[in-house]
C-alpha cells in the first residue's frame, strides 16, 4: 500500500475514533466546561448527597454489539459509526446522564485535600465548596491524623497567587478537644483564583498546607420556575433569573424523578433587564420512554457569565442547594425519536460508508 495512502487511512481513523469519543455519553469531559474543572480548580471530589439511589438501567438504548473484523481498519471505523449514530440522536441541550455522571457534573464541590505526614499521618483541609461569593463568609475545617505532637491553634491565609499577598487570615482552634479545627475568613477580596494556606506546628517543626479556592462576583438572584409546557418534541422549563449585569449567561441544571438523574439540561441567552428567563428544554428521547409520575427536580443549577471580550474570565453562580420541584404538563405528546441533525446524520452515513470499504 502506498505510503500516502496509509498516513491519510491512520488519519481517517484516528479522528473518526476520536470523534465517537468525545460525543460519547460516558465521556465525562463532554461537559468539563460546566463544572469549571478546567480552569485550574482542585480535582472533583466526591459529591456532599451520599443518599442517591442506586444506578438503574443504561439511560440511553445500547448499541447493538459488533464482532471484530478481520480488518482492524474497518472494525475501528465501524465502532466509531456505530458510537456516533448512537449519540446523535439526543439534541446538544438534552443529554442523558447516570447517577455517577450526575455526581461529576454537579459542579461546586471542593476535594479535601490530603497532605502526607511522617509516620502514616495526614494534613486535611477540607472547604464546604470550591466557589465562594464575595463577602461571603468561609468555612475552613483542617484535621491532623498520626502520632505527632500538634499545636493547639493553626494559622489560615487566604493568598493571592500573583502578588503572593494576603488577603485575609484567621485562626482555626480546636474546641473542646475536638479532633479538628475550624474558623472562618471572609471572602472580602476580587473575583479570581486564591491559594488557601493552612500551617500548622507538627513535632515542633512548621508544616504548610497549601490549596486553592476561587471568589465569584454577585451575578443575581434566581426566581424560580414559570409553567413548563410541551412545545413540539420538548418538555420547556421556564428558569426566572435577574441578572445584575447585562451579558450572555449560560444556564445549566440536572432533571431528576423520584431521585434518579434522567439528563443534563444546558441553555444559552443574553440578559440585559428587559428579560430574565433562559428556557431548558428536556427532549423526548429523554422522557417519552420512562413512566413519570408525580413532581419531576431541576437539581445543581449552575449560571455562568460569559468573557464579554477575549481574555476575560467566566464567572460563576449558582442555584438553590434544594433546587426545584414542580408538576410537569401532560407529557404523553413526547416520542422517544432522534433529534434529527441533519449534519450530524451526514457524518454518521460517512463514517459508514467509509466503514463499508474494508
Amino acid at each position: 500500500m502506498p505510503l500516502r495512502l496509509l498516513l491519510a487511512l491512520t488519519f481517517v481513523v484516528s479522528g473518526a475514533v476520536g470523534l465517537g469519543y468525545l460525543l460519547s455519553t460516558d465521556n465525562t469531559v463532554r461537559f468539563s466546561w460546566i463544572t469549571g474543572e478546567s480552569e485550574g480548580r482542585s480535582p472533583p471530589p466526591s459529591g456532599t448527597d451520599t443518599t442517591r439511589s442506586k444506578p438503574g438501567p443504561a439511560e440511553s438504548p445500547t448499541t447493538e454489539k459488533q464482532e471484530p473484523s478481520e480488518n482492524a481498519i474497518g472494525f475501528m471505523l465501524a465502532s466509531a459509526a456505530a458510537q456516533y449514530s448512537q449519540n446523535i440522536r439526543y439534541p446538544t441541550y438534552s443529554i442523558p446522564i447516570s447517577d455517577d455522571q450526575a455526581k461529576a457534573y454537579a459542579g461546586n464541590r471542593f476535594d479535601p485535600v490530603e497532605l502526607p505526614l511522617d509516620g502514616g499521618g495526614q494534613f486535611t483541609v477540607t472547604l464546604e465548596k470550591y466557589r465562594f461569593v464575595q463577602e461571603e463568609a468561609i468555612l475552613v475545617a483542617a484535621s491532623i491524623t498520626g502520632s505527632q505532637v500538634v499545636g493547639p491553634s493553626l494559622d489560615a491565609t487566604l493568598e493571592s497567587p500573583e502578588s503572593r499577598q494576603a488577603i485575609a487570615s484567621t485562626t482555626l482552634q480546636n474546641e473542646a478537644g475536638a479532633p479538628y479545627y475550624e474558623g472562618i475568613i471572609e471572602a472580602d477580596a476580587e473575583p479570581g483564583e486564591y491559594r488557601l494556606i493552612v500551617e500548622a506546628t507538627i513535632d515542633g517543626k512548621p508544616v504548610r498546607h497549601v490549596s486553592t479556592l476561587t471568589i465569584e462576583p454577585v451575578l443575581g438572584e434566581f426566581d424560580g420556575l414559570g409553567d413548563p409546557k410541551v412545545t413540539n418534541n420538548d418538555l420547556i422549563i421556564p428558569v426566572h433569573f435577574d441578572a445584575k449585569d447585562p451579558g450572555f449567561y449560560a444556564l445549566s441544571a440536572q432533571l431528576y424523578h423520584n431521585g434518579r438523574a434522567l439528563a443534563q439540561l444546558q441553555a444559552e441567552k443574553r440578559l440585559d433587564g428587559t428579560t430574565d428567563t433562559l428556557e431548558l428544554k428536556a427532549h423526548g428521547s429523554v422522557l417519552a420512554h420512562r413512566e413519570i409520575s408525580g413532581n419531576l427536580e431541576l437539581r445543581n443549577l449552575q449560571i455562568r457569565r460569559l468573557p464579554a471580550s477575549p481574555g476575560d474570565r467566566t464567572d460563576y453562580g449558582y442555584g438553590p442547594d434544594d433546587g426545584y420541584s414542580f408538576s410537569p404538563p401532560d407529557l404523553d405528546g413526547l416520542t422517544d425519536s432522534p433529534a434529527g441533525d441533519p449534519e450530524s446524520e451526514q457524518r454518521a452515513a460517512l463514517l459508514q460508508r467509509l466503514a463499508d470499504k474494508f
